[in-house]
Order: C-alpha cells, then sequence, then structure tokens
C-alpha cells in the first residue's frame, strides 16, 4: 500500500533515513510511479516497486515468493494497505475483510521466518479507531455481513481483525525479537474516502479538507512505531498519535483474538 496516501508518505521517510524499501501495490502504474518519484525526491535508489494485490491470495503467494527468492534483508513488514468497497474476491471472501485483513495476514505469515531471521524486526499494521464498532464471529470470518450499512460494519470488522492480528501475533512471537504494533493514524483525508456512498461525499469531503489530517502527518504515528527506540515491551499493542493505548473492549479480548488467528489459517489454507 505504498503508492498513495499514508503508505506513500510513511515510504517516503523511510527512504529518507537510507532504508531499503519495497512498494508492495496493486497497479504497476502507481507503483512504478511513486517509487520513481520517492528516488528523485530522496536521493536513494534504493527503492523499487513490487506488485502485490491483497484481494487475490494466489498474488499474495507469488509476492512473497518473489521477494524471497530477491531479498536477502526484511526488518520492517507495514501492512498498510485498505479498501472501504463492498464487494467479493476471487476466493470468495467480502473484499474489506481479505484486502485489510486476511491478505496481510497470509503475507505476514509468509514472510514470518525471513522476519525471524533478520530480527530484531517489527510488523506495524495499520489500524483505525473504527474497531469499536467491530463484530466478529469467528463461524463466519470472511462472509460480508448483512444489514442496511453492511460495507460500513465490513470496514469495522476488518479493522478490529488488524487490532486483533497484531495482539496475537504479539504473543506468539514473544522470545523471537519479532515485534508487532497496531497502529491508528488518525482521521486522514486519502483515497479511501473515494468508495464513500455517492450520498455521503457532499457531507464528507469538505469535512475531509477542513479538519482531516494529512497523510505525511497520519505517518507520523506508522514512522514512530516502525523506528522508534525502547518499543519491545509494548509488542501488541495499540498506537494513536498520544501513544499507547487501550483498544476498544472487542480490541483486547485473548480469546477472540486466538479465535481469528486459527480462523484466518483456516480460510487461507
Amino acid at each position: 500500500g505504498g503508492s498513495s496516501g499514508i503508505g506513500a508518505a510513511t515510504a517516503l521517510e523511510l527512504a529518507r533515513c537510507g532504508a531499503r524499501v519495497i512498494l508492495a501495490t496493486r497497479s504497476a502504474r502507481r507503483g512504478e510511479a511513486a517509487a520513481s518519484r520517492i528516488r528523485r525526491e530522496t536521493g536513494n535508489n534504493q527503492v523499487r516497486f513490487m506488485h502485490l494485490d491483497l484481494a487475490s491470495l494466489r498474488s499474495v503467494r507469488a509476492f512473497a515468493s518473489t521477494f524471497l527468492r530477491q531479498e536477502p534483508q526484511l526488518h520492517l513488514l507495514i501492512n498498510n494497505a485498505g479498501v472501504s468497497a463492498g464487494g467479493t474476491t476471487e476466493d470468495g471472501f467480502s473484499l474489506p475483510f481479505q484486502v485489510n485483513h486476511l491478505g496481510h495476514f497470509l503475507l505476514t505469515q509468509l514472510l514470518l521466518e525471513r522476519l525471524r531471521s533478520c530480527a530484531p524486526s517489527r510488523v506495524v499494521i495499520v489500524a483505525s479507531s473504527a474497531h469499536c464498532a467491530g463484530r466478529l464471529r469467528p463461524e463466519s470470518l470472511g462472509r460480508p455481513p448483512s444489514g442496511l450499512f453492511s460495507t460500513f460494519q465490513d470496514y469495522c470488522d476488518s479493522k478490529l481483525a488488524n487490532v486483533l492480528h497484531a495482539r496475537e501475533l504479539a504473543t506468539r512471537e514473544q522470545g523471537t525479537q519479532v515485534t508487532c504494533y497496531a497502529v491508528h493514524p488518525g482521521f486522514v483525508n486519502t483515497s479511501l474516502f473515494r468508495h464513500a456512498p455517492l450520498w455521503l461525499k457532499p457531507l464528507l469531503l469538505p469535512l475531509a479538507w477542513l479538519l482531516f489530517l494529512d497523510a505525511s502527518e497520519g505517518a507520523q504515528v506508522v514512522l514512530d512505531c516502525a523506528t522508534q527506540d525502547g518499543l519491545e515491551p509494548l509488542s501488541g499493542r495499540y498506537f494513536t498519535h498520544c501513544g499507547p493505548r487501550l483498544p476498544w473492549p472487542a480490541g483486547r479480548d485473548d480469546r477472540l483474538a486466538r479465535a481469528l488467528w486459527e480462523g484466518s489459517e483456516r480460510l487461507v489454507g
């Protein structure tokens, strides 16, 4: 998710710090353009694009295979890409749940051994305060919820999954020097709002321009969790611009986190 918005702003700052940065994005045109722009602005030639479509588990596996073959080092994985649109993927899952959680879950699993071998390393998962309205049911994972506001509920469910994914990953990686953090970047004016319902856009878009953060401001808490020294004891925690915060009660449910992990493993095979 590094071709626009928070992901592009995060990649830009990492490149400025001298990191080798892989932009894993769905659109080759936007990904190549973003990589070229970041190389030009930072003078860092170690910025490249690789194709990844999280709405396709086949694409996730292909990306991971290529990455592991070509890149010997991995110290930081930022799971940032997200959608708010409804729909169904080629794998038969709801689009928000697969792109926002399930694709990232599979990607993290496939890259986990490399993260361990390069430790200390970190996984940063971009979540949202929208997890407060999430209602995950292990028996129906991946199926869109019903109701008038099903797409919004689907998005909230996927954000709750992000918070719980970070929590359970941290539990399972204790002692490996792989740490994980869930992040709420704030209310950021990004292309995520292009999927808002038509009736809502006249209200939402002016509000976004007036009151929401820009992408570079939203990226700051992501960068903090990616680079700040001394965060290791806080692995699995939920961060905002004010630092570590307690997520809503469902985001602290260890039993649900475990059920989500096991269910996600089944769904991705």
